[in-house]
């Protein structure tokens, strides 16, 4: 989870708006960025790309990417 800042790649067509249009739609702009990790010794995790194939993300409460 992340608190603050959001990065405007992660905005449908974000990269090429103008900060201006971002916070428009509820882009956030403040100063600060801060990522938060949680989670259990049990926690899996698997993404799926667009073509369908699945990517090992978490295992056993560890990122593996």
């Amino acid at each position: 989870m992340a608190l603050g800042r959001a990065y405007p790649m992660n905005v449908k067509n974000g990269v090429n708006e103008t900060i201006e249009n971002l916070e428009k739609i509820g882009y956030n702009n403040s100063m600060v960025h801060s990522d938060f990790m949680f989670g259990s010794e049990d926690m899996e995790i698997t993404g799926v790309k667009q073509d369908g194939t699945e990517v090992r993300v978490f295992e056993k409460g560890n990122f593996i990417v």
